[in-house]
Formats: structure tokens, C-alpha cells, sequence
């Protein structure tokens, strides 16, 4: 029972890893319109960048800060030189050129990183024991951050005039504009919550696994699995998924295995999509 207990906390902290590449993914299909298959590489941009401050300043915590704020700056410059230029154009067009713009940041950081695989240098402590049941302190600071972060977001998208046009972009792009509400102004802002958002779930991934080029294409089906499970363009929903979807993969790792366990994600997918064809949450035209 212990065990299970155990794997029910690791399997909460990778979801929340899961949710908030899902909340990024969710965010831009909500109110861009496409999924970005960028996120992945996003946050493994992230991972690096956290990987390197904090190397140098011996603070995690810096490392995640300033990967946030890059990654935020990434997230802008992507918008401003590839998808507005895209603007109007079909799902598949921006797609296909999120595809292309993961590859072009994985390149980028194979080039400057290397492709071995790179850890954070983190103090060995001793696990907390509750009733036999063994916690890592990291664990819990991870679920910290992760907290933040959500708070963060949520309250940039539901208490801010700059979140509040976020979501009347979602619910109506053509009455949003003819409102007054500049469409360049929301989508330099989506892309930069969603880029900073990326960056601390490639952080987090990074201090829970290793840091590798590939890291963040490995998490990205995942993330899309949670995004689409919680109803696509619903930011609560993408959360819940992720926290399911990571808890059902540990659990169930003593069962099919480390290499066999993402393919949960694919089955309960398919049994809720059977089920409920817009997701858990119902709601798939945008972030509300």
C-alpha cells in the first residue's frame, strides 16, 4: 500500500508537468487556433537555459526564473516571425510551421548544448517519512512551483484586462476585434504565457528525468493527450487531464513497465473520447 501511495505522489508531480505543457498547448489552440507542436522543444529550450544559469549560480531557482522569462521571449519571437505572418491562413499551414520551428530550437540547442545527456546538480537529501510513506523534498518544491505557475497564469487570464481579452478573442475573434481589442497586442501576450509556462514544465521535466534535445518531443504526445482528454482550449480541463494522465503512467508503471507506460495516455484517451467526444470538460471552441 506504501507503494502505491509513493507512486500516487510521483504520478501527481508528473502531472503537473504534463498539465502545464498541456495549459500551453490549450492556451494557443484556444485563441491562435492550431495546435503548436512547438511545446515540446519549447521546454526543452527551457530545461537548457535553467540547466546553464543555474550551473553558474549553483540556484535552481534563478535558472527557472530567468528560463521562464526567456522562454517568454522566445514564445514572442516566434509569433512576430513566423505565425503572424501566417495570420488567415489554415490549422494545417501553422502546423506544419510549428513543426518546422521545433526543429529549427532543437537544432539550436543540440548545436550549443551537445546531445548527451545533462543533469541538474541537485543537493543529495534524505527523503521525508510520513507514516513509512517516503516524500522527496524536491518533489514537494517542484508541486510549489507548479502552484505558482498556475496561479500566475490563471490570474493573468482571468484577472487582468490583458487576460480578459485573451478569452474574448477565444469566444468570438470577429466581435472581439470589431470591439476595439488589438489582435497583435493578445497574441504577443498568448505566446508569451505560453511560452513561460513551457519553460517551467521543461524545467520541471528536466530536474524529475534528464535534460536531452529530445526530452521535449518525448513529452509532447503526453501533452496533447491531456490537452484533447480536457476538452482542447479548456485551461482547467488541460490541468485535470495532465494530473490524471501522469498519475494513471505511474501507477501503472509496475504493470506495463517505464519504456510501455505513455501508452496509457493513448487508452484512456480513446476510452473517454468513445465516451465523451469533446473531452472530460465538454468544451473544445475555446478558452473560457
Amino acid at each position: 500500500m506504501t507503494f502505491f501511495v509513493e507512486l500516487l505522489i510521483g504520478g501527481l508531480i508528473s502531472g503537473m508537468v504534463v498539465g502545464l505543457a498541456a495549459l500551453a498547448i490549450t492556451l494557443v489552440f484556444g485563441i491562435a487556433r492550431f495546435p503548436n507542436a512547438a511545446t515540446g522543444d519549447m521546454m526543452t529550450a527551457g530545461a537548457f537555459v535553467a540547466l546553464g544559469i543555474s550551473g553558474t549560480t549553483g540556484l535552481v531557482i534563478v535558472g527557472g526564473v530567468v528560463s521562464a522569462v526567456l522562454s517568454a521571449g522566445v514564445g514572442m519571437a516566434m509569433y512576430v516571425v513566423v505565425f503572424r505572418k501566417l495570420a488567415g491562413r489554415t490549422k494545417v499551414a501553422n502546423l506544419l510551421a510549428s513543426i518546422g520551428v521545433a526543429f529549427f530550437i532543437r537544432a539550436a540547442v543540440a548545436l550549443t548544448f551537445g546531445h548527451q545527456q545533462q543533469v541538474f546538480q541537485l543537493p543529495l537529501v534524505r527523503p521525508w517519512r510520513i507514516f513509512d510513506i517516503r516524500i522527496q523534498p524536491i518533489d514537494v518544491y517542484s508541486a510549489m512551483v507548479a502552484a505558482i505557475t498556475l496561479a500566475v497564469a490563471f490570474s493573468i487570464l482571468y484577472a487582468t484586462p490583458i487576460g480578459r481579452r485573451m478569452r474574448a478573442v477565444a469566444d468570438n475573434p470577429g466581435l472581439a476585434q470589431v470591439s476595439g481589442i488589438s489582435p497583435t497586442q493578445v497574441m504577443v501576450a498568448l505566446w508569451a504565457l505560453a511560452g513561460a509556462v513551457s519553460g517551467v514544465a521543461g524545467v520541471m521535466y528536466g530536474i524529475k528525468t534528464v535534460v536531452t534535445p529530445e526530452m521535449g518531443w518525448d513529452m509532447l504526445v503526453p501533452a496533447f493527450a491531456a490537452a484533447i482528454l480536457g476538452g482542447i482550449g479548456n485551461p482547467i480541463g488541460a490541468i485535470c487531464a495532465g494530473l490524471l494522465l501522469g498519475t494513471l503512467q505511474e501507477i501503472a508503471t509496475p504493470f506495463v513497465g517505464f519504456t510501455y507506460k505513455i501508452a496509457i495516455s493513448f487508452v484512456v484517451l480513446l476510452i473517454v473520447l468513445l465516451v465523451r467526444p469533446a473531452g472530460l470538460f465538454g468544451q473544445t471552441e475555446g478558452a473560457r
